[in-house]
């Protein structure tokens, strides 16, 4: 009868999930009179697959924090002009890599704020206060224009200034990111643009 016909091949027409890292995708698959099966749009299935992996990649690499640079390990060229600086980024260079422990001050993992005691200390033979809240609340009050290499900068995060680093010069600075360890980063990135709002001078 016309309103029972169907086409050859394609009595059952079924949904399936195929799940990849990241991401599920229906699939559409018909039943054939021989109980084979034929995928639907198998190009579209492979591109889809793709786009998944790429984005479970994604997902997967919280390893890294978010505008972090492990790829700029030269000292910037303003830190070069610098012995200031050139002393701190030395310090960078001996536990670059090291991870993130929170409370930490050694080569065994640090915190933000026990990099920069360390690295004042090690690279310029200062004593910085060991918190975030206490740097604040010491040294010289620096205006965002006016940031030298060496000058220890603030970053808002979840309302209040809970992170900190060493500015380096040419937009970057180093630090012990929470994910990353000791890693240099760029202040423009996509997770730091807009959350510097503070710097202090320790001369």
């Amino acid at each position: 009868m016309p309103g029972d016909l169907v086409e050859p091949h394609q009595q059952n027409l079924t949904l399936r999930n195929l799940t990849f890292p990241g991401a599920t995708i229906k699939v559409k698959t018909v039943k054939t009179c021989t109980g084979s099966e034929m995928r639907y749009s198998f190009r579209n299935i492979l591109f889809l697959a793709f786009v998944a992996l790429a984005l479970g990649g994604c997902a997967s690499s919280g390893k890294l924090q978010p505008g972090s640079t492990p790829g700029l390990q030269t000292v910037p060229v303003e830190a070069s002009s610098s012995e200031k600086a050139q002393k701190l980024w030395q310090v960078f260079e001996r536990y670059r890599g090291t991870p993130y422990e929170y409370g930490g001050t050694s080569g065994n993992g640090f915190d933000c704020s026990g990099f920069i005691l360390t690295a004042y200390q090690e690279g310029l033979g200062k004593q910085l206060p060991r918190t975030t809240t206490q740097m604040l609340a010491s040294g010289d009050v620096v205006h965002p224009g006016e940031i030298r290499p060496g000058d220890v900068v603030f970053f808002r995060i979840g309302g209040k200034e809970q992170h900190a680093g060493i500015y380096m010069g040419g937009d970057r600075f180093i630090h012990a990111s929470t994910s990353a360890g000791v890693i240099q980063s760029s202040i423009s990135g996509y997770y730091w643009k807009g959350r510097l709002t503070e710097a202090r001078r320790f001369d």
